[in-house]
């Protein structure tokens, strides 16, 4: 009995070497095979999104207006310009905001206005008085002077023509009504004009 336990044991074990041989065997044919590679590059950049402004001039904004009395109206010149080489904007947007919290800058202070002209401004005889000799465009309807994120719509379907370039009119009035509150006020009145991107889309 002990020497038939030990026979068919045997064979089991020769049984299991076989087959790891076998495997061995097999797995030497997997090193060979056809092989082919090929590749491709893609490029990529990113766009730029680049706003330009100039104030300057004897008609600009930079220039103070001072020694305003009820009634008055002050007109400035500004030339927003988009650089050739970004993308289009899908807004450009203004703020504005004061130096200092005074009545001159609240409601029933300065009042403002913006239009666009195809050329630029140019002053009427030596008045202080700014005209168009082209194509007149209404961008922001006459408010308050301080705001927050203004549309400015038809400045940016102009900025994405192919001049590229706004001429705009600020005007800043002290209305009729404006009281002794306001004498002898001042203020800075800062413009910030903000330039998005176009919408994004498939390229």
């Amino acid at each position: 009995m002990r020497i038939a336990a030990s026979t068919t044991t045997g064979k089991i074990l020769a049984s299991v070497v076989l087959v790891g041989a076998a495997a061995s065997v097999a797995g030497l044919g997997t090193f060979g095979g056809f092989t082919s590679t090929t590749t491709a590059s893609q490029r990529a950049s990113a766009g730029e999104v680049v706003l330009g402004s100039s104030s300057g001039g004897a008609r600009g904004v930079s220039v103070a207006a001072d020694n305003l009395v009820p009634g008055d109206t002050v007109q400035r010149t500004i030339t927003l310009t988009r650089s050739g080489e970004t993308e289009a904007f899908g807004s450009v947007r203004l703020t504005t905001t004061g130096q200092t919290a005074n009545a001159l800058t609240a409601a029933g202070g300065l009042q403002l206005r913006i239009d666009q002209c195809s050329v630029p401004w140019a002053p009427v005889g030596n008045t202080n008085e700014l005209a168009c000799s082209g194509a007149t465009t209404g961008v922001v309807a006459q408010r308050a002077v301080l705001g927050t994120d203004i549309d400015l719509a038809a400045a940016t379907e102009t900025l994405n023509a192919a001049a590229a370039t706004s001429n705009l009119r600020v005007q800043l009035t002290l209305p009729d009504g404006a009281d002794n509150a306001l004498q002898g006020l001042s203020n800075l009145v800062t413009f910030t004009f903000d330039a998005t991107q176009r919408t994004a889309e498939f390229r």
